[in-house]
């Protein structure tokens, strides 16, 4: 991002193209993941202090997923507000 500053426009645009497109990859591995022929693995009658496999798995997965889009989100540059005054800056 330090290069953005320095004339090259396109970095920001580059980097920000490639975040989002670990969103949507992040987005279709949670979707895998929460299918039920891979949640049904899980469902075996076995349990961890009291708490069912399947849940363990199905809080698990929704917690990385969450975590995994903070951290893709804090690193996301802004959007510019206004296209066209970017377009003329350059």
């Amino acid at each position: 991002m330090l290069l953005a500053r320095y004339g090259n426009c396109w970095v920001g645009k580059v980097e920000r193209r490639k975040l989002i497109a670990s969103m949507l990859v992040l987005t279709v591995f949670g979707t895998v993941l929460l299918l039920p022929p891979l949640v049904y693995v899980f469902n075996q009658p076995i349990s961890h202090s009291g708490i069912p496999q399947i849940v363990i798995y199905l809080f698990g997965v929704w917690l990385l997923l969450i975590l995994g889009t903070a951290a893709l989100a804090r690193q996301l540059p802004d959007e510019p507000a206004d296209p066209a005054a970017e377009r003329e800056a350059d």
